[in-house]
């Protein structure tokens, strides 16, 4: 018996669950990282783990896919999905989240096609990242509206503002970044210098409004993609729930038509979403949108 989405145990999207390093095998394994000690502004990515698994089960997968109504097909059909639970973090040991997090990483990348992660602030991207050290020729595309590029900021080097210019320097076969939805008044001169050096792919949101299709252009072909989608790229009008939320940002169908693209023409190797903080939105929709975000980019990814 299914239970309907406000019973029963909230695994992601009904995915049954293990522990990252058991004996399992999936197409897809969700990891939850509950960790928001690293953001500059309000708090509450932490509990974004436990809202989109209850949020997903809105979108709990059905053995025969999801029906397209657009293109009179079944999506996601057969594609398997197991829960791995979230990593074991302490409370207030940065250093020990980030070893952790890779670690588990690895487990999971291990035992799946595809593995979604679910922060989080933007900082616990850097870690994972780390667990992809083997890709060949790693892109990444990040859906912002922040860089988070800077070298350091408040005495620190590993905050959310941070997570893409560590791994730019410890990860050699991370080749390049694409980031889209840049906007805001609050940027950093250093880190976009920086970025601009080494040849990274920087583009505003107000190229997304005045000409998508010549946006879509210039995403990578043919690569290993990694996808960092910060929540805070959205419109807070489509959006509320996130720490820096920023004006005129993506819509949904903006979004995904730049996610379908990726996944048209990469291979896609990881997705994480974060920055979503749930305690900031108590309709519940920032949550739902978060969580079919999720399934609809798979969908994509197994097109």
């Amino acid at each position: 018996m299914t239970h309907l989405p406000y019973g029963g145990i909230a695994t992601f999207a009904r995915a049954r669950v293990a522990e990252p390093g058991g004996e399992w095998r999936a197409d897809v394994g969700v990891l939850g990282v509950p960790f928001d000690i690293a953001l500059g502004f309000r708090p509450g990515a932490r509990f974004a783990p436990r809202a989109l698994r209850e949020a997903s089960l809105r979108y709990a997968l059905p053995p025969e896919g999801f029906y397209d109504l657009t293109r009179d097909a079944y999506r996601l059909a057969g594609v398997t999905l197991v829960d791995a639970g979230d990593v074991v973090l302490p409370s207030l040991e940065p250093e020990l989240m980030r070893e952790r997090t890779t670690v588990a990483a690895r487990q999971v990348r291990a035992r799946c096609r595809v593995p979604v992660f679910l922060g989080g602030d933007h900082s616990v991207t850097y870690p994972l990242l780390r667990a992809f050290d083997d890709v060949p020729d790693l892109h990444v595309v990040q859906l912002d509206a922040h860089l988070d590029f800077t070298d350091e900021r408040n005495g620190t080097r590993y905050s959310n503002s941070s997570p893409f210019r560590r791994a730019a320097e410890d990860l050699p076969n991370l080749t390049h970044i694409t980031t889209v939805g840049l906007r805001g008044l609050r940027f950093d001169a250093e880190a976009v210098s920086a970025a601009r050096q080494r040849g990274h792919t920087l583009i505003p949101m107000h190229a997304v409004f005045a000409d998508l299709d010549a946006v879509l252009a210039q995403l990578p072909t043919g690569q290993n993609v990694y996808i960092s989608v910060d929540v805070d790229g959205f419109d807070p009008a489509v959006l509320p729930g996130t720490s820096s939320p920023e004006p005129d940002g993506f819509t949904y169908a903006q979004a995904m038509r730049v996610l379908a693209e990726v996944a048209r023409r990469n291979t896609v190797v990881g997705l994480d979403v974060v920055e979503l903080a749930p305690n900031l939105d108590p309709t519940g929709r920032s949550d739902l949108l978060c969580a079919r975000l999720i399934m609809e980019t798979l969908a994509e990814v197994f097109a």
